[in-house]
């Protein structure tokens, strides 16, 4: 049995779960409260030296890292894939390529915004609201390029989508709108991502990670 070790409103243990609920895989979710910090917890570090979730455990196997767990489940199990198909080395290359640009320059940035816009009115930095805003809307302007003509990021739905969709959905919370400056392809993007159960599963916890659930 498939366990994994995750905190619910993290984006990177979301990708992990949309994965999990692609392939179908059952698995038993182990709550690390970070709050508590039950990550800096012997056995937790044990697991993973840097104390951070996501990991997966599967039978003898231990990873951590969300790319490096959905590459593992993508190797392990391979039916229905998440990455273009072998002999695609382009589109796979443009699939991981997309994947990290949403960890290293997406979704830390929002996760700021949102830390930002939820202190008290008083307290916050508007310079650093404005800024972090700012390199948002950059980002989404530049997706709405690459999505052009274009159902998904990388042909089919793949970890280039999954690696942007925890944040995605919860722009509308922190007060973006998607379909602004003409964003028509991203906006339709959004809409095919919801229309899976994969993603549809999360919204709840990505609303509640805004509001401070």
């Amino acid at each position: 049995m498939i366990k994994l070790y995750d905190f619910l409103s993290c984006p990177y243990g979301q990708k992990v779960r949309i994965v999990l609920a692609e392939k179908s895989l059952s698995y038993d979710l182990v709550t690390v409260d970070l709050t508590q910090n039950e990550h800096r917890r012997p056995d937790f570090l044990r697991l993973n030296p840097f104390g951070r979730v996501p990991v997966l455990v599967d039978e003898d196997t231990t990873i951590y890292d969300s790319t490096i767990i959905n590459e593992y489940l993508e190797d392990e199990y391979p039916e229905p894939p998440v990455l273009p198909p072998v002999g695609s080395s382009a589109m796979r290359a443009r699939a991981r390529i997309f994947e990290d640009f949403a960890d290293t320059s997406f979704t830390p940035q929002v996760g700021q915004l949102i830390a930002e816009a939820s202190k008290p009115e008083g307290e916050r930095d508007q310079n650093r609201l404005q800024r972090l805003h700012q390199s948002v809307e950059r980002v989404l302007d530049y997706l709405n390029n690459e999505l052009k003509g274009q159902q998904f990021l990388a042909g089919e739905f793949s970890v280039a989508d999954i690696g942007f969709a925890p944040r995605l959905l919860v722009l509308k919370d922190i007060g973006i709108d998607l379909a602004a400056n003409n964003r028509i392809n991203v906006d339709g993007w959004l809409k095919r991502m919801q229309e899976r159960p994969s993603i549809q599963g999360l919204q709840g916890v990505a609303a509640e990670a805004v509001l401070g659930g």
